[in-house]
Parts: structure tokens; C-alpha cells; sequence
């Protein structure tokens, strides 16, 4: 078996191949190629064929490894290691042309996340962290933030694009962060978001109704450059718990914010 730093190396080659992909594909895409999953929630030919190139490329670092994955072609099995895999996350931007939307890959041994790599194929930054092992931005390491307070953060959220039941118990925590810090940011790519608090661009970041291939390579990326990751009770459900707050030394004050508008 490979070790980590291997595997990482190999699958960079394979997200930037699949991210070139995309970045061809955006120059010409047809609108009208656009499926409809549910209401605010898209998918194009692009994300489908994203999927399977990068499936293709990762069984070939790990056969018959097991996979979790966003589309249609899911695999989930009883493997040792298995990858989560976001091929376009932010779809709604890239299908209007908005700059912001990534791939976002996981490696799990067993239940734990041990690898994860976001490239932002815009800029082409390559986000990558090993468990144990620290996070880096194009080779190059970083941390998150040190902002103490929320008074001093700015943060990125996000909104859900079904399940609107808790809309206003949300809002009204957003009203508060609005209020309170230097801003609140809305990119619409959760793996960008968690990226940019990795390396301490974003000093927070939280959402609810994310999936496991939204936040996987995220949450290890912030946990590896020093950051906190929880759900929005302040425990450890947060890759299929579908809430999220991530940030640094201001992760306890933000968390007392969530819970006092928060009803689980």
C-alpha cells in the first residue's frame, strides 16, 4: 500500500487533470445542457463527467477502493479506503459564469478522514492536508486565523437550497454575525469556504443542509491548519451531520451565538 503523502501526490495530478476538464468545458457550456435535480439545486453533463474521470483516476492509486460521491454514479462498499468526492462543487456558479467552484476529494480509512484535497480551479490553488501532517496551499503551508473575536472575523456562510424549515432560525443567527463582525460573505462552494478559512482568508465559516462530499477534505484542512471543526451542538457530527462551524479562537463565541437561536 502506498503511504499518504503518495497517495496525495498522485490524486493532485488527477484533480488538476479533471479541473482543466472543467475549466475547457466552462469556456463553451450551453446553458441549456442544465438538469434540474430540485428546486435551486442543478447538475450539469460537466459534473456528471467529472465524476467518473475522477473515479477512473482514483481507483487507479487505490484499487478497489469504495467511493462516495455527489451524482448518479454512486459506490459505496465495505472497502478499506474510501473516497468522497465533490466534482464540481458550486455548480450554480459555474453554470452563470461566477468564478467560484472547486473539486473537493476525501480519503477515509475506515471512518476517519486521513486526506483531502480541494483545487480551486479558477485560481488554481491546490489545497491539500494529511492527517497528522499539517495543510498546504500549493506546497506552501498555512494556518487559519488568529482573530479572537467575531467582532474581529470575517465570515462566510451559506444558504440551503431546500429543506427552508429552519430559514428563519438561521437568519436570525446571520442577523447577528452581520451585526457584530467585520462581514458576512456568501461564495456558494462550501469547499472554497472551508478552503479559505484553512488559510486564514475567511476567519469562520458555518452552514447547515451540507453533505458529506461538500465538507469532508474541508474539515481536514482546517483541522490540520490549526483551526476547530463542529457541529452546531459544539460535537464531532459534523461530516454527516449536515451542520457545520469551523473557525479558530473565535470558534467557542460563535458557537454560543448558534446555540442561542439554534433549536435541534
Amino acid at each position: 500500500m502506498k503511504d499518504l503523502e503518495q497517495i496525495v501526490e498522485e490524486a493532485t495530478h488527477v484533480l488538476k487533470e479533471v479541473g482543466a476538464f472543467i475549466a475547457r468545458e466552462r469556456a463553451s457550456f450551453d446553458q441549456n445542457k442544465v438538469e434540474i435535480k430540485g428546486r435551486n439545486d442543478m447538475v450539469s453533463y460537466v459534473d456528471k463527467s467529472a465524476e467518473e474521470q475522477l473515479i477512473n483516476g482514483l481507483n487507479q492509486i487505490i484499487p478497489e477502493c469504495g467511493f462516495i460521491t455527489e451524482e448518479e454514479m454512486t459506490e459505496q462498499g465495505e472497502a478499506a479506503y474510501t473516497w468522497i468526492i465533490d466534482p464540481l462543487d458550486g455548480t450554480t456558479n459555474f453554470i452563470h459564469s461566477l468564478p467560484i467552484y472547486a473539486i473537493s476529494v476525501a480519503l477515509m480509512m475506515g471512518s476517519t478522514v486521513v486526506a483531502g484535497l480541494v483545487f480551486e480551479i479558477n485560481r488554481r490553488e491546490m489545497f491539500t492536508a494529511i492527517k497528522g501532517e499539517g495543510a498546504r496551499m500549493n506546497s506552501q503551508r498555512i494556518s487559519v486565523s488568529k482573530a479572537p473575536t467575531i467582532m474581529e472575523s470575517l465570515i462566510a456562510t451559506g444558504f440551503p437550497v431546500k429543506d427552508f424549515d429552519k430559514l428563519d432560525q438561521y437568519l436570525a443567527i446571520i442577523r447577528e454575525v452581520v451585526q457584530d463582525s467585520h462581514g458576512v460573505r456568501r461564495g456558494g462552494s462550501a469547499a472554497v469556504d472551508l478552503a479559505y478559512v484553512a488559510c486564514g482568508r475567511y476567519d469562520a465559516f458555518f452552514e447547515y443542509n451540507l453533505n458529506p462530499w461538500d465538507v469532508a477534505a474541508g474539515i481536514l484542512l482546517i483541522q490540520e491548519a490549526g483551526g476547530i471543526v463542529t457541529d452546531f451542538k459544539g460535537g464531532d457530527k459534523m461530516l454527516f451531520g449536515k451542520q457545520i462551524l469551523a473557525g479558530g479562537k473565535n470558534h467557542l463565541e460563535l458557537l454560543e451565538l448558534i446555540k442561542k437561536h439554534w433549536s435541534v
